[in-house]
């Protein structure tokens, strides 16, 4: 299982840490007032985020995750996101 820490950096900006076992990677993800909205309109930027994190930890180990994102670049690579994530939060 994976920890999953998540900080703002300011604004939009996210510094998320993920650590499982030894390993552990940073994210820089851009999460806007209207992805929130679109996504999971009853979470908070930090509840979506670590919600999408877990989603992302079941299809790709931690190192595949882009280092640096917005948010809506998951649906690219995961067309299924929007659906499951709404169903998630």
């Amino acid at each position: 299982m994976a920890a999953i820490s998540i900080e703002s950096s300011g604004g939009s900006v996210y510094r998320v840490v993920v650590e499982q076992g030894r390993s552990k990677t940073t994210h820089e993800v851009t999460v806007t007032p209207e992805d929130v909205a679109r996504y999971a309109p009853d979470a908070t930027p930090e509840r979506l985020l670590e919600a999408s994190f877990e989603f992302l930890l079941e299809r790709e180990p931690a190192s595949s995750i882009l280092s640096r994102f917005a948010l809506p670049v998951i649906e690219r690579y995961f067309p299924e996101y929007p659906r499951v994530i709404r169903q998630t939060v």
